[in-house]
């Protein structure tokens, strides 16, 4: 039988149905008040930040600015104020945006094998090797980081061996370079794009991989024509995942990259520390959450679009 609408409800029902409306919403007014102080409080103190004067020793002067704002793209000469483009921070803006999506595409290459691999294996197998992959999320971030350095520095593990086999002369140079920053995002952010993917990969009806076969596609075609296009929403929530994190990284490049390659995070803390320009750091952060919400709003879009092949 049909729900009457609000047309056909008697005043009563009308009147307990607000009610409970009312009530709902006073439950969850807590919730509502804790998630707008924790959350949006501080972004709005941030944002508040970046529009006003940097002090001069640290801190801000309350006083309508939008300084900080100028110096996230432009930069003002000390000697007679001609403006030019602040090189330093278009390269850090490209070296960040290049690191994440060059980290996105090698965990992609590296995750999708390793979630397909765990979706075929017996039911009674793939616990063990999800927990095999989950296990790096119980160290700490900073002591996986180190790890890596322990494995690609001067005396670590992949020059000791290589000089005790003869094949180089001298340590090879491997940390604090941009491949070394790239290596360790890579190996922290894979499990983020491993489990998504086998999540999509564990519904996915082999039988279909079978037909194909039968029908005599390749296994090229099987994959760009029958896998792909199912796994598709794991794959973008891998890559929603591992690149938004790594816009932001902080740690890694510090420890492994140095001073040599600073990114987007560490810009921003050197902006609230040594720098002790408050507003620009603001407002360089501002400026992280709007490229991290464009790139929500394309991945979005790239999900939600259909197939042309469809």
């Amino acid at each position: 039988m049909a729900r009457p609408s609000l047309r056909t409800r008697s005043p009563e029902e009308q009147a307990a149905r607000s009610a409970r409306i009312r009530a709902s919403w006073l439950l969850s007014t807590p919730a509502l008040i804790l998630l707008t102080f924790a959350a949006f409080g501080p972004l709005l103190i941030v944002l508040a930040y970046s529009f006003v004067a940097p002090g001069e020793y640290s801190g801000v002067v309350w006083e309508l600015s939008g300084q900080g704002w100028f110096e996230v793209l432009f930069t003002r000469d000390i000697f007679d104020d001609t403006v030019s483009l602040a090189q330093a921070h278009l390269s850090i803006f490209w070296r960040s945006a290049s690191l994440s999506l060059l980290t996105t595409l090698i965990t992609l290459i590296f995750g999708f094998p390793t979630a397909y691999f765990i979706a075929t294996r017996p039911e009674r197998q793939r616990p063990l090797w999800l927990f095999l992959i989950t296990i790096p999320f119980w160290t700490n971030l900073l002591i996986r980081t180190f790890a890596i350095m322990e494995v690609i520095r001067n005396e670590g593990i992949v020059n000791t061996v290589l000089l005790n086999l003869g094949i180089i002369d001298q340590p090879l140079q491997m940390l604090y370079t941009y491949g070394s920053v790239l290596l360790g995002m890579a190996y922290v952010y894979l499990p983020l794009m491993v489990l998504p993917i086998y999540a999509s990969m564990e519904r996915f009806d082999f039988r279909l991989v079978e037909a194909g076969y039968d029908l005599y596609a390749s296994r090229l075609d099987i994959l760009r024509l029958i896998v792909l296009p199912i796994v598709k929403p794991g794959i973008v929530a891998g890559s929603i995942l591992v690149f938004v994190p790594s816009l932001g990284a902080y740690v890694t490049p510090r420890v492994l990259g140095g001073g040599n390659n600073m990114m987007l995070g560490n810009l921003i803390e050197l902006q609230f520390g040594q720098g002790r320009n408050w507003p620009l750091g603001a407002a360089l952060s501002i400026t992280l959450l709007i490229i991290v919400a464009c790139a929500l709003v394309f991945y979005v879009r790239a999900a939600n679009r259909e197939d042309p092949h469809g």
